[in-house]
């Protein structure tokens, strides 16, 4: 589940067949390179900001938040399911850059008010990659686009080399606490590269999240021994996690490793999930080794 929207809010369904009929015909940009671009989503935002494109920009997601200058160098228009279509007309975007079907009806009207429109659909490490390249691409720093993307392949391959100790633990990622659902492609991928082993790795394939949702049972019987939780922006409790009917045995419940990871590092598909998100799983998971 992405953090900006609420559970049952990326069911699929009228908004993509709405969007698809906002796109019979296509829209071309005013400008190549683009030269204004707002962004519907954090993680374009931050890969303008580390291509050093963000003059590009005029205006963001609410969620923008990396890095910290932009809340107060650029406009808010959206929140994630949500825009204000006046306010980003008003801006007379070159182009406007999207994120999958969750943002269909956006897109649509956007595309009906002759704006061209971008939209991403980035689900795990591969994607995030392509991401960075495309965008690099778009605005004419493709070659910057890609040593940016290399550095993040090296690190990753350089964290994921390390010497750990075995067996791996098992790690089950909450990614909202009710219905429970667990964690997304990307995240699970993480996971993996930061040593651990995904408690429910079969459910990475899953774009929506409620083809994510489990039961208490599911999560008791995998028994992982560390719980990340994220709970889309709202603080983690862990006494409610521990309180859980029949969670009291689960060892990472009895062996009190139950960690928060802010949402703004871990659920958006982006280098922040690259760099501090899984920094932060690497902690989790190895305490004793930092």
């Amino acid at each position: 589940m992405d953090c900006r929207v609420k559970p049952g809010n990326d069911v699929p369904g009228n908004g993509c067949r709405d969007m698809a009929s906002g796109i019979r015909h296509i829209v071309p940009m005013r400008q190549f390179p683009p030269r204004r671009i707002v962004c519907l989503t954090e993680e374009t935002v931050e890969t303008l900001y580390l291509l050093g494109e963000q003059d590009r920009i005029v205006g963001v997601s609410g969620y923008a938040v990396r890095p910290p200058q932009v809340r107060r160098e650029k406009p808010r228009v959206s929140a994630f399911i949500s825009a204000d279509i006046p306010k980003i007309l008003a801006l007379e975007p070159d182009l406007v850059l999207a994120f999958s079907d969750l943002q269909a009806n956006i897109v649509a009207d956007l595309v009906r008010a002759g704006v061209a429109v971008h939209v991403f659909n980035q689900r795990d490490i591969a994607g995030i990659f392509a991401m960075i390249r495309t965008l690099g691409a778009i605005v004419g720093a493709a070659e910057r686009a890609d040593q940016l993307a290399r550095t993040y392949e090296e690190r990753l391959a350089r964290i994921a080399a390390v010497s750990r100790p075995l067996p791996k633990p098992k790690v089950y990622f909450e990614e909202w606490d009710d219905p429970l659902i667990s964690g997304i492609g990307w995240v699970s991928e993480l996971i993996e590269i930061a040593g651990g082993e995904d408690a429910l790795p079969k459910l990475r394939l899953q774009q929506a999240a409620m083809d994510r949702i489990i039961s208490l049972e599911v999560v008791r019987a995998a028994a992982p021994d560390v719980i990340l939780a994220s709970w889309c922006g709202k603080k983690v409790v862990p006494d409610r996690i521990r309180q859980r009917p029949g969670w009291s045995d689960i060892p990472a419940v009895s062996n009190d490793r139950i960690v928060e990871i802010k949402s703004p590092i871990i659920l958006q598909p982006g280098p922040a999930a690259l760099t501090d998100g899984l920094d932060a799983i690497v902690r989790a998971l190895w305490p004793d080794q930092l």
